[in-house]
C-alpha cells in the first residue's frame, strides 16, 4: 500500500534560540525615552566617569516626547542644545524648557554641508568640545550627519538604526535629507569605529557608542551588532523555497505604515510554475522556458548564444 501523503501546509516560525544578554540590558529603564535608553544612557556615563553635564539632541521634537535628553536634564541638571527644525514642535520644546535657563532651543535643520553641519550650529553655543551625550534622530539621515561631525567629539553618542535591517547587512541610505529609509546598525558601527568609537549597547531601535578611550571599562567581549543587539522583533527574513514560491518570517507588518506584510502579494513565479524545475514534465518545461523569456529575454537569449558557441 502506498503511504499516504502529508498534505499538511508548511510551517515557517522564527525560532530564535538565542540567550543573548548584553551587559548593559539590565538597565534599560525609561522616564521619556522609547526603549530603555534613559537607564542604559545614566549607567553609560557612569562608567565613562568624566562629565561636563552637557548633552546635544536633535531631533529634540517637544522635550519630551521620546526624548533620550529629558531625564539628564530634569534629574541631573544637565545643560543642553536641544535642536527641532519643526515649527511647531519647536515652539513645544521651548514651552517644555522655558524655565531651565540651561537648555538652548534652537530652530534649525541638521544637515551634513554648510551652515546646516552639526559643528557649524554648535559653534554659535557655549557647549565644549568633548561634550557629555549626543543623540542623532532624524529618521533618514543620521549616518551621513553623524560622518559630517569633525569639530566635536562627544564621549557617548546615542544613535537611531533602521530596526527593521538585520545585523549581517550593512546599508548605507543615500546621503539626502529628503529620504527617509535609515541606515543599519552594522552600517553604523563601521561608521563608528572609523571615527573612534565603539558600540556598548543596542536597544530596539538606537545604537549606543563610546569613545575607543572609555571602551575598556564595560568589560564586553564581543561589541558587534551580533554581540549586543538582542531585540530582532522588528527584522523580517525572506526565503525561497525549491519550489519558487517566497516565504517571510518574523515581523509580519510594515511597521512605519502599518500594513500586513502578506506573501502571496510577494510571489514572483506564477502558480502554475511554482514546483520544482529539474522534476517538470516536457510540456512544464516549455513553459517554464517561455515565461523566463518573457521575463528576461535578453538573459535567456544571451545563455542559449552562449551554449551554442560552446557546443560549436
Amino acid at each position: 500500500m502506498a503511504a499516504a501523503r502529508d498534505t499538511r501546509p508548511e510551517r515557517a516560525v522564527y525560532a530564535s534560540t538565542s540567550t543573548l544578554s548584553p551587559p548593559l540590558q539590565r538597565f534599560e529603564a525609561n522616564v521619556t525615552s522609547q526603549c530603555g535608553e534613559d537607564g542604559v544612557i545614566a549607567r553609560v556615563l557612569e562608567l565613562v566617569g568624566e562629565r561636563d553635564r552637557w548633552c546635544v539632541e536633535f531631533g529634540a521634537w517637544d522635550g519630551r516626547l521620546a526624548s533620550n535628553t529629558f531625564a539628564l536634564i530634569e534629574r541631573d541638571g544637565y545643560r543642553a542644545v536641544l535642536i527641532e527644525s519643526d515649527p511647531t514642535r519647536y515652539r513645544d520644546l521651548v514651552r517644555t524648557h522655558e524655565r531651565r535657563p540651561g537648555v538652548i532651543a534652537l530652530e534649525r535643520r541638521v544637515g551634513t554641508e554648510g551652515e546646516d553641519r552639526l559643528d557649524a550650529i554648535l559653534a554659535g553655543t557655549p557647549i565644549p568640545r568633548e561634550f557629555d551625550l549626543l543623540v542623532i534622530d532624524v529618521d533618514g539621515n543620521d549616518y551621513h550627519i553623524w560622518d559630517s561631525v569633525r569639530d566635536y567629539r562627544p564621549k557617548v553618542v546615542v544613535i537611531e538604526f533602521n530596526p527593521t535591517i538585520p545585523n549581517e547587512v550593512d546599508f548605507v541610505q543615500a546621503r539626502d535629507p529628503t529620504v527617509s529609509q535609515g541606515s543599519s546598525l552594522t552600517a553604523i558601527a563601521r561608521l563608528a569605529a572609523e571615527k573612534g568609537y565603539r558600540l556598548v549597547h543596542a536597544t530596539a531601535v538606537n545604537g549606543l557608542f563610546v569613545e575607543e578611550r572609555y571602551f575598556c571599562a564595560f568589560g564586553i567581549a564581543d561589541p558587534s551588532p551580533a554581540g549586543l543587539r538582542a531585540d530582532l522583533s522588528h527584522v523580517t527574513w525572506m526565503f525561497q523555497t525549491y519550489d519558487g514560491r517566497v516565504h517571510l518570517v518574523g515581523n509580519q507588518r510594515a511597521r512605519w505604515h502599518d500594513v500586513p506584510l502578506r506573501p502571496e502579494s510577494m510571489q514572483v513565479v506564477p502558480v502554475v510554475l511554482q514546483g520544482f524545475p529539474a522534476l517538470f514534465s516536457p510540456r512544464r518545461t516549455i513553459l517554464w522556458r517561455l515565461w523566463q523569456l518573457s521575463r528576461e529575454p535578453r538573459a535567456v537569449t544571451g545563455r542559449i548564444a552562449r551554449r551554442l558557441r560552446a557546443r560549436g
